[in-house]
């Protein structure tokens, strides 16, 4: 079965298809249906070696199986209607105006930009600190405590307290408001 495996892998390398570790289960399946096919097919006086003969029987099947599967997504997709398609109909209407939705595109866009307005006041906060006091913040922010932080950047309480000013001071907290 170990040789079945590797062949079937070998096969599956020349055929470039992306294939989910279930698709591969799937497949070795059909090699082992393949593999007693084959043996009851194979004629050891044709000259072929049953090895050559099992590489070829596995070919066809799985480049079958691979023909089956494209056919069934192309037929899928045929038959997929757009919301966007308008009916045949005098109105002409679309089913997405059937489609109940509570989607509000202003919102969304009003919510982004709300985002990213904060996500920049926060940037432009950050930047205005050293790189001892954003390291102050971030453990802060992983929920250190003050004598934890003073150990792990070796400070004195005195530095801590110096950077903890200037992180709360009016001039960089106003940014954010």
């Amino acid at each position: 079965m170990r040789l079945l495996k590797k062949i079937s892998r070998s096969i599956f390398m020349r055929f470039n298809e992306p294939l989910a570790k279930s698709d591969h289960d799937d497949f070795f399946s059909v090699a082992n249906m393949t593999l007693w096919q084959a043996y009851k097919a194979y004629d050891p006086d044709t000259g072929i070696s049953f090895d050559g003969f099992l590489r070829s029987c596995l070919q066809k099947k799985f480049k079958t199986e691979l023909t089956h599967r494209h056919r069934r997504k192309r037929v899928l997709n045929q038959l997929a209607v757009s919301l966007d398609t308008a009916g045949e109909g005098e109105d002409e209407c679309s089913l997405l105006e059937f489609v109940p939705s509570d989607f509000d595109t202003f919102e969304e866009v009003v919510k982004r930009n709300e985002s990213q307005a904060v996500s920049d006041k926060v940037q432009s906060y950050i930047s205005r600190l050293s790189d001892r006091q954003v390291n102050i913040l971030n453990l802060l922010i992983d929920g250190y405590r003050a004598n934890e932080i003073q150990e792990i950047l070796m400070i004195s309480a005195r530095e801590y307290a110096e950077n903890m000013q200037i992180i709360r001071s009016y001039e960089n907290v106003k940014i954010l408001f």
